[in-house]
Order: structure tokens, then C-alpha cells, then sequence
């Protein structure tokens, strides 16, 4: 028998009754400190920020080195950390597994892999052995079902069950947001569910109620963040002052890594 999840680990903050994980995404330290410091326990990130910032697609497999660096910097910060892997880079289920390895030792507490609507037995092998690996990192298994394919209820059931079944810790199913059905989900599903907030779809509170345990923001803090970057600039190029909230400078200055963290970091590449 697995021993239950402690409400100290990552998995246990899918297990609070009640109050589901609300997980913010960060790009890059500054960010993730500063949610950190709001109250979030657990920082994800997120790959279309991590594309966006090298010039590369998202969702392509071309950001393997440049989400290790992130997850570098990161994972030796004070809060769990969640790497979105996209598709673990690699069709090959041992060459996942090896990446998974890297986010583990350099200390994240968990990852997504998404199927990209692939074969379901593919994904399901590279969850297993991503597993077997590491047995200690959760692994969120999502599907792009709704995400990018036509939201066919059979197709994410056989696919959520393959991936229950090789061992995923949770499952994500972005894009849907009709309520009735992310709740046939909560009940089909033996692991948590996760869901990606939508500013047009039931609020946190609403989510909680219909049973799911984990609430993704994805890349819209760091959509908002440029939105609020061009309308700055749009305001002061018009002559008028940007409103919004703008930290000042020594508030930023505080969000500087400890020479501790810096060095460990430095020693860990080299």
C-alpha cells in the first residue's frame, strides 16, 4: 500500500478538503517569487512563456534546454514547484524519463506532460516511466481533447483511464468549462482533476464545489503581464499616465535570490 499524501507535499495540497490547489504559472524568478509571496504555496510554469521569451514555437519540443533552465532556477526556491514539459520533449518513453530525472534533481515536486492528442498507448508509456524513474515527482497527465480537438467525451474517458492506469498522479483537461461535464469527470476519475481557468468560465469557487482539486492559470498571468506592458506604453506614448499596479523598484530588488540559493544554483551547473 502508498501511503496517503500529507497535506505537506505536493500531492497533499491536491487532497485539502474543500479547497482546491489554485497554482499560478511563473516565467522566470522575479515572477514566481512574487506569487510566492502573495500566499501560493506551489508555482507552475508555463511553456508559452518560456517559448515565447527564446523566439520558439510553443508546444513543438523545441524548448527541452531552455525549460531545464527555468526549472533551475527555480526548484531551489521556498515553494513546490510544477514544470510544464509540454510532451516530454521526446516521443521516446526513456528519453522522457530522463528529463524527468533532471526536473526532479534539480527540485521540482511536480510535471505536466500533455498527449497532444498522440497515440493514448505512447503517452501512457512515457507516464510509466516517468514513474518508474521517479517515482516521487507528480505527474499530471493531460489531454488536449478539448484543448485543441473537439471535445469527444469517449475519446478523453479512454485516454484519462490509460493514463490513470500508468500511473499519473492527476489528470488536466484543458479548455473544457461546461460544468456539467467537468463534473461526470470528477466522478469517472479515481485521481484528482485539474482544470484550466478561463476568465469566461466557472469561477475558483464554483470549481471547488463540482470537485476539482487543481486550478491552472496557464499562461494568462503572463498573457496579462504583456497586455499590461503595451498598454503602459500606449498610455505614456498618448501622454497620459499608465495606471495599473507598478511595484517599485526596491520591491523588485527584493525579490533577489539569497547568495545562498545563487550559489547552490551555480554549483549545480557546473
Amino acid at each position: 500500500m502508498t501511503a496517503e499524501p500529507t497535506l505537506t507535499t505536493f500531492a497533499g495540497l491536491h487532497h485539502r478538503p474543500g479547497a482546491p490547489l489554485l497554482l499560478p504559472n511563473a516565467w522566470d524568478h522575479a515572477s514566481a517569487a512574487a506569487l510566492a509571496a502573495r500566499g501560493f504555496p506551489a508555482i507552475g510554469t508555463t511553456s508559452l512563456a518560456v517559448a515565447a521569451a527564446a523566439g520558439l514555437p510553443d508546444g513543438a519540443g523545441a524548448t527541452r534546454e531552455q525549460t531545464l533552465e527555468l526549472a533551475l532556477t527555480l526548484g531551489s526556491g521556498p515553494w513546490l514547484l510544477s514544470v510544464d514539459a509540454e510532451d516530454g520533449f521526446s516521443p521516446d518513453p526513456g528519453e522522457v524519463a530522463a528529463t524527468a530525472r533532471e526536473l526532479w534533481a534539480v527540485g521540482a515536486a511536480g510535471a505536466n506532460l500533455e498527449d497532444g492528442l498522440g497515440p493514448i498507448g505512447r503517452h501512457a508509456a512515457k507516464i510509466a516511466a516517468v514513474k518508474a524513474a521517479v517515482p516521487g515527482l507528480f505527474v499530471n497527465a493531460r489531454t488536449d481533447t478539448y484543448w485543441s480537438g473537439d471535445g469527444d467525451e469517449r475519446d478523453t474517458l479512454r485516454r484519462l483511464d490509460a493514463y490513470q492506469q500508468a500511473g499519473a498522479d492527476g489528470v488536466f483537461v484543458p479548455g473544457v468549462t461546461d460544468p456539467e461535464r467537468i463534473a461526470a469527470l470528477v466522478r469517472h476519475l479515481d485521481v484528482p482533476l485539474n482544470i484550466l481557468y478561463s476568465p469566461a468560465g466557472p469561477t475558483v469557487a464554483q470549481l471547488a464545489d463540482l470537485g476539482v482539486r487543481r486550478i491552472s492559470l496557464g499562461s494568462l498571468l503572463y498573457r496579462r503581464a504583456l497586455g499590461a506592458a503595451l498598454d503602459a506604453a500606449a498610455d505614456i506614448a498618448a501622454g497620459r499616465a499608465p495606471g495599473g499596479t507598478t511595484p517599485a523598484y526596491s520591491d523588485v530588488r527584493a525579490l533577489e535570490r539569497s547568495s545562498v540559493s545563487v550559489s547552490r544554483s551555480a554549483n549545480a551547473t557546473g
